[in-house]
Parts: structure tokens; C-alpha cells; sequence
């Protein structure tokens, strides 16, 4: 008999995979929730932040809030058709999410919102609808839309946390406490059941140290969303940050500490979170650093190959409260 070399893909223990992967992906989940891969379309429906009105925003946002990437000057129906469009070429899909990403996709009278997500829910192939947005904007009123459209198709919402640190959430002028974001997740828990929550947090936040990047994984580990993202923090061009670095104010993350962390973070969440992001995608022309961040896929094989050498899997170390 021929002995089977031992491969990352056949010595993998972790129960949520069909791959080398030691932890959940998006691609794994959706494949099991709707039964092939699903294309995630992100979409500008011009709506702004309370925190940008306000004056500020945060330290490394571009103005664009995350929807650097999402074309401009298009309606909603025609960003959505040139995402689908630009992923058909990657790989065969019909089944699509619509994903509205810039800026605080529930920071608008609700009438206004209503309009922006029946037009979407006309869209076709649509199989669900991710809506980002801050926990401070999860008002009774806009839970209840939000009820409502859940109740229709699949709803995920998507919660920008960052740091569980009101000391680095001040630094990075976040513009709400750790108290606000556990007052808006605990009523969009209550107010819509059906919602999935995915939460999103960055490493790499100006006078972080590891313990703080973990004490953040630990409160989302307490909080037990279905989802987590997981973010390189990127310096971009004609921001706050992007003028503190050029000043040799911040110092990024080195890569391979950053590939520790997200490794010691994996084994903190629980073991059947969905994993729906480890690191970033940004503009290339605006990006200031990191330059390893461009190189996404080494970065994620990295992570593979420190989990297969070290034997861990996601959830290794949860400890449930």
C-alpha cells in the first residue's frame, strides 16, 4: 500500500472546511447556504456617515468611506449589473448579494432607506442583501425596515468596531464608545432575529499592542456574530493617517507579525464563525503602506501554512462565557 503523503488539504482536523483552509471562509459558507459560490456585488447608494457631517471621520478614511473600489457616477441597477458583469469572467455564477458598502448604509430617514432597498430587491439572481453600516446608527425605527427586509431574503449586517478600545476608537476618531456599539448590536439582536451580524475589526490601529488587538478578538469572540472581517489597516494618500506617516508618525504592522496575529486570532473566535475576511483589498495608485498588502494571496498562504505548522485551527483556544 502506498503511504499518503501528509498534505495541509488531507491532515486538515477543522470540521468547516473542504480545503487546506483551518478556518471558516465566505466561499465555504455560502457554498453550503446556497449551494455554489456566491458573487458579493458592492454598491454606492450615495448615502453619507454621521461622523464625516460631523466634521470629522475617521483618521484612514478616504472620503469614499470602504467604497474606494465601487464605480462612481452609476445608479444603483448599474453598478449592479457592471459587478456582475466584471465577476462573470472570473468564475460562473448566477446567484448574487447585493452589498451596500460606502459609507453608513442605514444614516438616512427611513422613507429614504426604504426606496434604496426595495429598488435593490428588484435587482435579479439576487439571493440576499449585506448592509454596512455603525452600530450608532441602529435606531428602533431603522431595525424595524431592517425586520422587515429580512423577512423577505437573507439579511446580513455589517458593523464596523474596529477596536473594542475607546482610547484607540478617540485616537482614530471612530466618533462612539465600545457601549455605543454593544447598545446597537444588542437591539439589531433583538429587533431582527433573522439578521446574520458580521463585525469587522482592523489590526494594525495607531498605539495598538498585541494584548489590545486581542482583547478586541476576545470581545467579538463574547459578542459570537455569525461573521467576522478581519483588516490589514492600509495607509491611503490625503488622509489623516496617510499625512502622520508621511511625518514618520506610524509605523504599519511588519508582515509577518501581522500574519502572527491573525493566526492567534483565529484560534480566539469560535470555531463555526464565518470568516469573511483576513485582510484588504485597496486602490493600488492610493495606497502608502503597506506594500505587502498588495501581495493578498501570499498573505493568506502564509496564514495557511503558519496554521498547518503550529497545528492550529480556528477556535482552538474559544472559551465560551
Amino acid at each position: 500500500m502506498v503511504k499518503m503523503k501528509k498534505t495541509q488539504r488531507n491532515s486538515n482536523p477543522y470540521p468547516h472546511s473542504d480545503s487546506n483552509k483551518r478556518y471558516q471562509t465566505y466561499e465555504y459558507y455560502m457554498r453550503k447556504k446556497f449551494g455554489g459560490r456566491v458573487a458579493k456585488i458592492p454598491l454606492d447608494a450615495g448615502l453619507s456617515c454621521p461622523n464625516i457631517d460631523a466634521g470629522a471621520g475617521c483618521i484612514y478614511c478616504s472620503g469614499r468611506g470602504s467604497g474606494d473600489s465601487v464605480p462612481m457616477g452609476l445608479s444603483l441597477r448599474e453598478q449592479y449589473d457592471e459587478g456582475r458583469a466584471k465577476l462573470s469572467s472570473k468564475w460562473s455564477t448566477e446567484k448574487c448579494i447585493a452589498y451596500l458598502q460606502a459609507h453608513t448604509n442605514t444614516y438616512a430617514p427611513v422613507n429614504v432607506l426604504r426606496g434604496i432597498y426595495e429598488e435593490i430587491l428588484t435587482f435579479p439572481n439576487l439571493c440576499g442583501i449585506s448592509i454596512a453600516t455603525r452600530a450608532d446608527c441602529l435606531g428602533e425605527d431603522v431595525c424595524m425596515l431592517l425586520r422587515e427586509i429580512s423577512e423577505r431574503i437573507p439579511l446580513t449586517v455589517e458593523l464596523g468596531l474596529q477596536s473594542s478600545s475607546d482610547t484607540t476608537a478617540r485616537r482614530i476618531c471612530r466618533g462612539h464608545t465600545m457601549a455605543d456599539f454593544e447598545d446597537g448590536y444588542d437591539r439589531l439582536r433583538q429587533l431582527v432575529p433573522k439578521a446574520e451580524v458580521c463585525v469587522h475589526i482592523i489590526f494594525g490601529l495607531p498605539g495598538e499592542s498585541d494584548e489590545d488587538m486581542m482583547n478586541t478578538v476576545k470581545k467579538v469572540a463574547e459578542l459570537a456574530p455569525e461573521q467576522v472581517k478581519i483588516h490589514l489597516l492600509h495607509v491611503i494618500k490625503d488622509t489623516p493617517l496617510g499625512d502622520e506617516y508621511l511625518r514618520g508618525e506610524y509605523i504599519p504592522l511588519e508582515r509577518d507579525r501581522y500574519i502572527s496575529l491573525v493566526v492567534d486570532a483565529l484560534k480566539l473566535l469560535p470555531p463555526d464563525t464565518v470568516i469573511c475576511r483576513l485582510t484588504g483589498d485597496g486602490i493600488a495608485e492610493d495606497l502608502l503602506a503597506p506594500e505587502y498588502s498588495k501581495r493578498k494571496i501570499a498573505i493568506l498562504n502564509d496564514i495557511d501554512k503558519l496554521m498547518f505548522a503550529t497545528g492550529a485551527t480556528q477556535g482552538c483556544n474559544y472559551k465560551k462565557i
